[in-house]
């Protein structure tokens, strides 16, 4: 293999110890909706010890469990020796996509993610032609399909497309009048679906009288590329981040991500890449620590907390979903709710921790059903809080909660903490 999975833990070291512990079986959320002890975390350890010994052929079998993890690091979270078996399974899917090749339609998606101009053209023409495929919910910016493809289901909902992106639709520096500036990366999603998570994050910084700089020229973090497989997209993507934020880094005093995946992938993942490209392993290191999820870096580093007190306490009641790269990968947490509980009543669901099932472009496509399956528990939790809000500051989690909510009948509008910061401020 090219990258050594050794070099991440000794499979020799931990694998009986983890085969006999199985801490991690009833929090894994492939185990939940599958309950075959071969799909569980420590199955796919000693499978994936097998095939580092040379004693498992990477076959159909073998690539259609390592596919069916969602990634939601539930285990890594309460194995008591800390093993990163998701980073394990996402080097291992770079050998599946060596050996079986990249689905047509994922490399066309990947191929979008490595041009920005390819992506902005690619996606004013689905807003133009957007009504031949799909069927608009224009009360809720969603979309269901007309057609059965492979990443298209009738029976689920899309956000619908945006005439103009979030960054081609503001200047790349905006003034608010202050001696202070942060930097913006805003993700695929908020910057062509969920746009209002965008401006309404230009409106409170406007509000805090902070500079912005929207490096425009950002790509993808590649976190779609990274869980599929496809490490030619991620190193492609990666290095130029890394390069061009370090050409505005000493101008701005963060770069704050409104998306937990996104700032995961940078924050973390990128140096998880490059654990055998140690010069680029080292600038990842050093310029990401400028990177913060957006209400982590306000609730830390501004009055924004103080300014939602002097505001209107809203009528709605909110309830909050962690996401799997927030509060697990991140450690982010409270720093949401801290700044909602301002102006919004948070009523907990029964378990705000458990993953809602997005789990990647495979889980989303070949595997939908599994995504289907793990989001059927969270619609129900998000009803029986009875609030009129569901808030999680990312957008993958927004796009798989809005469908488990549509399949199951809950009337619960989702919104990115940003979003009811921005509401809260304008009263």
């Amino acid at each position: 293999m090219e990258k050594n999975l050794e070099d991440i833990f000794s499979f020799d070291e931990i694998q009986d110890d983890c085969v006999k512990c199985g801490k991690c079986i009833p929090v894994c959320t492939i185990h939940i909706v599958n309950p075959d002890e071969v799909t569980s975390p420590r199955g796919f350890i000693d499978l994936l010890g097998a095939y580092k010994r040379g004693n498992l052929e990477l076959d159909k079998t073998a690539k259609d469990i390592f596919e069916t993890c969602f990634l939601c690091t539930n285990c890594v979270e309460v194995c008591p020796k800390d093993l990163p078996t998701d980073m394990i399974i996402e080097q291992v899917r770079s050998d599946i996509a060596k050996k079986f090749g990249i689905a047509w339609y994922k490399r066309a998606f990947f191929l979008l993610l490595r041009h920005r101009w390819l992506n902005d053209l690619a996606f004013k023409l689905g807003w133009v032609f957007q009504t031949c495929g799909f069927k608009i919910k224009a009360d809720t910016n969603l979309m269901s399909s007309r057609f059965n493809l492979p990443m298209l289901k009738t029976d689920r909902v899309f956000p619908s497309l945006k005439k103009t992106s979030f960054l081609n639709a503001h200047p790349e520096n905006i003034d608010n009048g202050s001696k202070r500036k942060v930097a913006i990366f805003i993700g695929c999603l908020a910057n062509y679906n969920f746009r209002v998570t965008g401006d309404s994050l230009l409106e409170i910084l406007e509000a805090l009288e902070i500079d912005v700089f929207l490096a425009k020229s950002q790509k993808c973090c590649s976190a779609p590329a990274y869980f599929t497989g496809d490490f030619d997209t991620v190193d492609s993507n990666a290095k130029f981040n890394i390069e061009y934020f370090e050409s505005f880094a000493e101008d701005v005093e963060a770069i704050i991500v409104p998306e937990a995946t996104c700032s995961a992938m940078l924050k973390i993942d990128y140096e998880h890449y490059f654990h055998d490209q140690p010069e680029w392993k080292a600038r990842a290191k050093a310029i990401m620590a400028k990177v913060s999820m957006a209400t982590e870096w306000l609730q830390h580093n501004t009055e924004l907390e103080a300014l939602l007190a002097t505001k209107k306490q809203a009528p709605e009641v909110v309830t909050y979903h962690d996401p799997c790269h927030a509060k697990k990968m991140q450690g982010i947490h409270a720093e949401p709710r801290n700044l909602v509980s301002q102006n919004y009543k948070i009523v907990e669901m029964s378990d705000s921790n458990a993953c809602c099932g997005f789990g990647g472009v495979t889980m989303q496509t070949e595997k939908y059903h599994f995504a289907k399956a793990a989001g059927v528990p969270k619609a129900a939790m998000i009803k029986n809080t009875g609030a009129q809000i569901v808030s999680a500051e990312c957008s993958a989690c927004r796009m798989q909660i809005n469908n488990s909510m549509g399949l199951a009948g809950v009337q619960t509008v989702f919104k990115n903490p940003i979003e009811l910061i921005a509401d809260a401020l304008r009263e």
